[in-house]
C-alpha cells in the first residue's frame, strides 16, 4: 500500500495556501446594530410619519371623488409634493391646491411650495 501524501495526514503541521490573519472580530448583537442604525432609522419613521399626516390631511380638505386618486404624498426640504395616478387627475389636483395652498402653509409652516405630479398607481 503506498504512503498517503502529506497533505492527508492527520498529524503534523500544515501550512494554509492562504496566509489568513487570524483576528477575527467578535460578531455585533442586534441592540448595537440596530444602535448604529438610529439616524437612519429614525430619517425613515419621521418620513412615513409625514406621509400620514399628509395623507389624512388631504383626505379631509380634498373633494371626494380626488381622494382615491391620489397615489402618494411626500415632503422633500420645503416643498409638498402630491402625486396623482394621471395627467388628467393631476390637473384637476393643481387647481384644488392652488385654493388649499394657504391651509397647507397653516399646517405645516416650513412648507413653502406645493408641486403636483403624475405617478401611476402601482
Amino acid at each position: 500500500m503506498p504512503n498517503k501524501l502529506r497533505r492527508d495526514k492527520r498529524s503534523g503541521t500544515r501550512k494554509s495556501a492562504t496566509n489568513v490573519s487570524k483576528t477575527f472580530r467578535s460578531p455585533d448583537s442586534v441592540k448595537a446594530v440596530l444602535g448604529r442604525l438610529t439616524p437612519t432609522l429614525t430619517r425613515v419613521s419621521d418620513q412615513a410619519a409625514r406621509q400620514t399626516f399628509w395623507k389624512q390631511w388631504l383626505a379631509q380638505n380634498l373633494p371626494s371623488e380626488l381622494t382615491p386618486r391620489l397615489s402618494g404624498v411626500v415632503e422633500r426640504d420645503d416643498t409638498l409634493v402630491i402625486f396623482a395616478e394621471s395627467a388628467a387627475w393631476s390637473a384637476r389636483l393643481r387647481y384644488v391646491m392652488q385654493e388649499l395652498e394657504a391651509q397647507i402653509k397653516l399646517a405645516q409652516p416650513t412648507i413653502q411650495q406645493v408641486s403636483v405630479r403624475v405617478m401611476p398607481k402601482a
